[in-house]
């Protein structure tokens, strides 16, 4: 009868995911020293060309190409995965002879990526190889050579690739920013290419694209009486109403907390008593082409619930409060 095998300890375990954090530090730590000419050569390559960068790779080696593809074009890089295995039976008609091939192999002998290689040298393709052994058929084929040899793999059976795939994805994570800075990426380049996530949503919604707007903007003229000022507040729902003189020009604030305050004064008639008697003078603005989250800073810094629009000439043009934020998911 077979004997059930031991089971670890969980100091044991623990030790075991150490090692493997030391060793593919050491593995990262060799490949960075090997940042050199070739490198730099990939980079301008790709920089100067009139295409896209195609990443391939078979098994483990595919799975990092395709993340290296998705990361180069959320960055700035047009970029996309061809399976080599697909590419021989159809594919390689996607890649177009503008395209540069950045190949992924560890051991620089796949089958599939070299049975591909020759067409794709027929069509002009400039060829990128990212392996571990520099004198491979890949390495000596391709135009560049970006060496990811690893000193040993995390994997105690050296079967598994861990350290190799580590160095791999790296390494394209180094292409990828070296392009980015050379491009002069921004913030708001990369939110273009991400519209519908939350970093999208900070770098892109404005004040104007949440902001309530025409007849919906809470407004009373300097000498309305505070009552009629409640009534307003209470048909626009936002807590507040801004004060104005006839054109529209900004004079004050008043809200809730102000009436908060206002009800244990006996001296003030809310009927009679006129509300830039009792307004917020100068309160907070924003203008309508700022980014929403510089509301939600605004608010959060001079604890406020909400904020008036204004344009340039300082005519209330919008209003909005921390739930319009909320709705937006910008908070």
């Amino acid at each position: 009868m077979a004997t059930r095998p031991r089971i670890a300890e969980s100091a044991d375990i623990a030790a075991s995911g150490r090692r493997v954090f030391e060793i593919e530090a050491q593995a990262l730590a060799a490949v960075a020293a090997r940042i050199d000419g070739d490198f730099t050569a990939a980079c301008r390559l790709i920089l100067e060309s009139r295409g896209r960068v195609v990443c391939t790779g078979m098994g483990k080696s595919g799975h990092i190409a395709r993340k290296i593809a998705a990361t180069l074009a959320s960055t700035g890089t047009p970029a996309f995965y061809v399976h080599p295995g697909e590419a021989a039976h159809g594919d390689l008609g996607m890649i177009t002879d503008a395209d540069i091939v950045l190949a992924l192999s560890y051991s620089g002998e796949s089958d599939e990526i070299l049975t591909v290689l020759p067409a794709l040298k027929r069509q002009g393709n400039a060829v990128i190889a990212m392996t571990g052994r520099p004198h491979s058929t890949m390495a000596r084929e391709a135009d560049l050579h970006l060496d990811i040899s690893v000193p040993a793999e995390a994997c105690p059976l050296a079967l598994a690739p861990t350290s190799s795939t580590t160095a791999s994805l790296a390494m394209g994570d180094a292409l990828a920013v070296a392009l980015l800075e050379a491009r002069g990426f921004t913030a708001d380049d990369f939110a273009r290419s991400h519209p519908a996530g939350a970093l999208g949503r900070r770098l892109l919604l404005h004040i104007g694209d949440v902001m309530h707007a025409g007849d919906d903007v809470p407004r009373v003229q300097a000498n309305a009486s505070i009552s009629a000022a409640l009534v307003e507040m209470s048909r626009k729902r936002l807590g507040m109403t801004a004060v104005v003189e006839t054109d529209g020009t900004l004079l004050g604030l008043f809200t809730d907390g102000d009436l908060r305050r206002l009800i244990d004064d006996a001296q003030v008639d809310l009927r009679t008593t006129r509300i830039d008697a009792v307004m917020t003078r100068d309160p907070k603005t924003i203008h309508a082409t700022a980014l929403a989250t510089e509301a939600a800073q605004l608010m959060e810094t001079h604890k406020i619930g909400g904020v008036l629009v204004v344009d340039e000439a300082n005519r209330v043009v919008g209003a909005l409060n921390i739930h319009d934020l909320l709705r937006a998911r910008v908070v």
